[in-house]
Parts: structure tokens; sequence; C-alpha cells
């Protein structure tokens, strides 16, 4: 039995031992209340209050300050795993008195380097003029001890002459959608979505003191936000923002902003408003939205969705669709908005406001960072159509599937024995490389995974590189010298067409090099491999890479001129598609199909 719990009884009453006074002693002085002790221990409410005050508890907490006593608090009530709406509250509360008290001494510390700061008085009204209710601090080169991320000083006018003037049309759109609490936003690739929500929310946390938590697959996605922010309050502002948590310095108290990967438990005891990159692409999103719309749940926060089509099987389709909303909440279908509706943007009958932007969209709207005619040589018209005209995938019809391929996408910093930068970014480990040629205008593709180590063991994707508009032998000279930084057992070329050349030269430097020529029987070989290494998630690639999940799916099932059925993704012997998974696939058929064997024999490719 406990020492804890080890309590005798004499004539009907408990006598509690020393170590359950110090036990709840202990309680009391990490800020849990009495009524929670009492839970905790079993010790009856009126014993406890009785220690409290014959031992002087209280006495104990004297000299500690206000704001460490409301820290100690939170860190209890963070600490419990069952949050009663009660915590919650208190949290709130707790968290509001703090804020309130941060303001308090920001005030204090801004009137004393107003008083010691030696500038002009007009400067000084000023900048008194341009906090509301607060002095300002005002900034100089030559003051020593700067406080860390301030930014107390910019106004609304300071984002106004420097950010504002810079949006496209639709971005002033977005910035005049902030009044709806839910966005949803469907986009084309590459047309500043996120640029501008870097803006938006940095001056909203300047301006207003709220939190902000950016959403995204893996940490390095949501941290493009944050090198956002940090270039542009660096290049417009002068300031140099640091830390994550970013912690910014307001003349409303400290605004955290949070840069967050798809972790439910790293993000549970957040609250802000919330930004969530690329949620088509994120695995188990329903699981991070339930997280996230928990930390926004109060009526001041926004929730922000913004992402490029994936394939109508993502769970979050039917939120997009209005699909959810109807099955929970209506007998009766309600009419939502069509596609050319939410191009202007519209709120819809579940009280989320959407968006699609499309490359005309943008373009019309001022975007003129687009060679549209140019693009729709690149990709095939699907892919355009997906990519940049907010088109859904339809992967029932694909070989390889939306949840299989976001099952095998991690955060890489598990990746411990990993360092890019290094000279040997995987030391001695053996790895594949797969190279697929470029046709006519479309990139050549080398990726490059950590073998096995063991039979069924898991294969790491570890670097995708594309290469275009480059003669065969640069190409060639690209492959030799990564063979110098990684111990490479095989690498698969495609040699069907201008790969052939390529393949000439690795193999006097690598003679391993596999040619791999396309017919029926290859193809279905390597469709087949890579089938049997994704479906049961014995592949691990970066989340953020969505072109690499794009590129899968775009392979169909398809019937050859005499009847046979092969695989294809739009491929001719000008135009070549899906070229970072077909070079993935000549890595991975270096694998027998039978992985009990511990060494590969060569497969014909004829």
């Amino acid at each position: 039995m406990s020492t804890l719990s080890n309590n005798k009884s004499q004539g009907g009453k408990k006598h509690h031992s020393d170590e359950i006074r110090y036990a709840a002693r202990s309680l009391f002085l990490r800020k849990q209340t009495i009524p929670e002790i009492e839970e905790e221990l079993n010790v009856p409410r009126r014993t406890l209050y009785s220690w409290m005050d014959r031992d002087d508890w209280k006495a104990l907490l004297r000299n500690e300050s206000v704001e460490e006593a409301i820290q100690r608090r939170l860190t209890v009530l963070a600490e419990k795993e069952d949050k009663t709406d009660r915590d919650l509250n208190e949290i709130d509360r707790l968290i509001a008195s703090l804020s309130k008290l941060g303001r308090a001494r920001q005030i204090e510390i801004n009137n004393a380097k107003l008083k010691a700061a030696p500038v002009d008085s007009d400067i000084v009204q000023d900048n008194r003029k341009k906090i509301e209710g607060a002095p300002a601090v005002v900034r100089s080169k030559n003051r020593k001890n700067k406080i860390k991320n301030d930014v107390s000083f910019l106004t609304e006018k300071d984002f106004k002459q420097k950010f504002h003037k810079n949006y496209f049309a639709y971005q002033v759109e977005l910035a005049n959608a902030k009044k709806y609490r839910n966005r949803d936003l469907l986009k084309s690739r590459q047309i500043g979505a996120s640029w501008y929500l870097s803006q938006e929310s940095s001056e909203d946390a300047t301006l207003t003191g709220d939190n902000q938590i950016f959403l995204s697959a893996t940490r390095a996605q949501a941290e493009v936000f944050k090198t956002y922010i940090v270039n542009l309050y660096q290049e417009h502002f002068d300031i140099e923002l640091k830390g994550n948590p970013m912690v910014l310095n307001t003349a409303n108290g400290p605004a955290s902003l949070y840069f967050l990967s798809n972790n439910s438990k790293s993000a549970q005891s957040y609250h802000g408003h919330v930004i969530i990159d690329e949620f088509f692409w994120i695995h188990k999103f329903n699981e991070l939205y339930k997280v996230a719309t928990g930390m926004a749940a109060h009526k001041k926060w926004r929730r922000t969705l913004l992402s490029t089509p994936s394939a109508v099987t993502h769970e979050a389709y039917d939120l997009w669709t209005g699909d959810r909303y109807q099955k929970r909440f209506k007998r009766k279908r309600e009419e939502f908005p069509g596609f050319k509706e939410m191009q202007s943007g519209v709120l819809c009958p579940d009280n989320h406001w959407r968006k699609i932007i499309t490359l005309d969209d943008a373009e019309a709207g001022g975007c003129d960072l687009f060679d549209k005619e140019e693009l729709k040589i690149e990709y095939s018209p699907e892919e355009f159509r997906q990519l940049f005209m907010c088109e859904f995938m339809d992967d029932t019809m694909g070989v390889f599937r939306l949840a299989d391929l976001q099952a095998c996408g991690i955060d890489t910093d598990i990746w411990e024995d990993y360092d890019p930068k290094a000279d040997r970014p995987l030391g001695n480990l053996p790895v594949y490389g797969g190279y697929d040629p470029s046709r006519h205008r479309d990139d050549a593709s080398f990726v490059i995974i950590a073998a096995p180590l063991k039979p069924g063991g898991k294969f790491r994707l570890v670097q995708k590189l594309h290469w275009k508009d480059k003669s065969f032998t640069w190409q060639a000279d690209q492959i030799r010298q990564l063979t110098k930084r990684f111990n490479f057992q095989h690498i698969g070329v495609d040699t069907t067409g201008p790969g052939l050349g390529v393949f000439d030269i690795i193999k006097n430097f690598f003679p391993l090099a596999q040619p791999i020529h396309y017919s029926v029987n290859s193809k279905t070989a390597l469709v087949q491999k890579a089938k049997s290494v994704i479906e049961p998630g014995r592949l691990e690639y970066p989340a953020e890479w969505t072109d690499f999940v794009h590129a899968f799916l775009t392979i169909r099932q398809t019937s050859t001129s005499n009847g046979g059925m092969t695989y294809s993704a739009g491929r001719t012997n000008s135009t070549g598609h899906a070229d970072v998974a077909w070079a993935t696939m000549h890595a991975l058929i270096h694998e027998p199909m039978d992985t009990s064997r511990q060494s590969c024999s060569s497969v014909a490719f004829g």
C-alpha cells in the first residue's frame, strides 16, 4: 500500500500521515484549490482548511508576485488532461489578467524609457498619439537594452503604407472578409495567399495583442508563414523578430504567434485566431480540425482555412461542399452557392465565407506573375485544372488512393540520422536513386530514397530534384556529384527515350545503374511494386510535398491499342507528367516483391 494512502483509523476518526499533509501543502503551493486537493487526496475539505489555517500555508505565498501566482495556477490547469468548462473559463480569465498586468508593466517601461531618452519633446508627443491610451517606445539604433520583438510603436497607418498598398484585388477582398469568423479559401497555386495571411495575422497581432496560430502538415510548412513575417518586418520596419512561439511586445500586451505541425497533442492548450494551411493535403484532417476549432472556440477568434484542391475522397471535402452541414443539421437540403458565386466570395448557410481564386481570377485581380500558356504546355490538362483552376481530382478512378499516400507523409523532424546540409547527409546508409527524364517541356526528376535496413522495413524519400532545360550531360554530372554524397546501391533510369543518353554516362561512373525500358510488363511491375510499398505504409516522405502526392494521383489504368491494360499519366513522346512518381517507382523497383529475400536480382524490363 502507498505511504500516501496509509491512513490509520482510531475510534472512527481518520488520522492522516505526515506525507499526506506535506502532499496537500505542496499542491496548495502549486495553486490547486482546496476542493481540487480534496478530490485528488481524498482528504475532507474541513481537514484541509484546518491544516491551511494551523500551518499558515498562505504565509508561504506572501513573497510571490501576482504574475507568479497566476502563472503557477495556469500551469496546474494546463497539466490537467480532462479540462472542464469551468477550468477553461478560469484559464481565459487568468490569461486576460496576465495580459492586463503585462500591458501595465509595458506602460511603466515605456514611460521610464521616454523620460530617459534624449529626444525632442515634439517627437515624444507624436509617438504618444500613435498608441491609444499608452505612450510609445521611441526606437533608437543606439539603444543598448532593446525590448525583444518590440512592435508597440507601430500603428494602423504604418501597415496601410507598407502592406496594404501592395495588395492585389483579391487580397483586398480577403482583408474585407476579416469580419467573418470562418473563412474557407480554395485557391490556385502561387497566388500569394500565404504571403497575404502572414501580413494580415502579424498586423492583427501587433495592433490588438491577439494570439495567432498557424497549423500545417509539418513544422517546416508552418514556418513558411514565420519566414514571411520575419522578412516583412525586417524589410518594412527594420525590426528583427525571433522565437517560436514568436512573442510580440505590443501596445496591448504580449501577442504569441505559434507555428505548429499537424500534431494535436502539441496544440491542445493554445488559443487565438487559427490559420490552417493546405488543409486539403493534411492527413487525418477531421482530428486536426476538431482541435483547431477548439483553440478558436470563443466568438472573438477567426478560423481561416486555405488550400489548393486535392481529391474528392479527402476528409475535408464534405466540409467544403457543405454536405457535412447538410447531414448534421438539416432534414431538407439548403441550396449552397455554386462555383461562380464562390469566385466572388460568399457567406454560405453554414456561416462559412467561401472564396475560390483561380489563376484567371488572380490575373483579373492584378496578378501578373504567371505565363498561362507556358503552364498549359508544362502540365497536362488535368493537372492544369487541378493546380490552377481549382478543380478536385477524382481519385476513385486512379491507381493510387489519396488516403494511402497521405498516410505516408510525415514531419521529417523524426529523421535524426538525416542532415541535408552535411557532406554525407545519411552517412554510409544505403540509398536507392530513381531518374525520370524530361520529354519536351516538363522537368526531369531524380529522387533519393533511404533503403530499409531490414526486410519489410520502411523506405524514406529524402530528396527530390527537378531539372528543367538542362542537357543530359549536365544532368548526368549532377547525379555523379550525388554519388559522392550518398551510398547508392541502385539507380533506376528510364531509357525509353531521352533518358538513354543520361544512362550511357551514368553507367560509366556507377555500373550498378539499371536501365528501365517501358513496356506493358515493365509498367505493371513498377506500379504494383509501388502499391505494395505505399498501401501498407512502408514509404515515408515530407508531408509538405503535395506535388509528390499529386503525381501519383494522376496515374491511371488505361487500355492499349490491342485491348490490353497498362498505366499512364498522359505521357507521350513529347510530353511527360507525374515525373516524380515514376522516378520514385524507378527507385523502389530494386526491392523484390518478396521482401523476405535479402538481395535483389536483376528485373527484366525488355
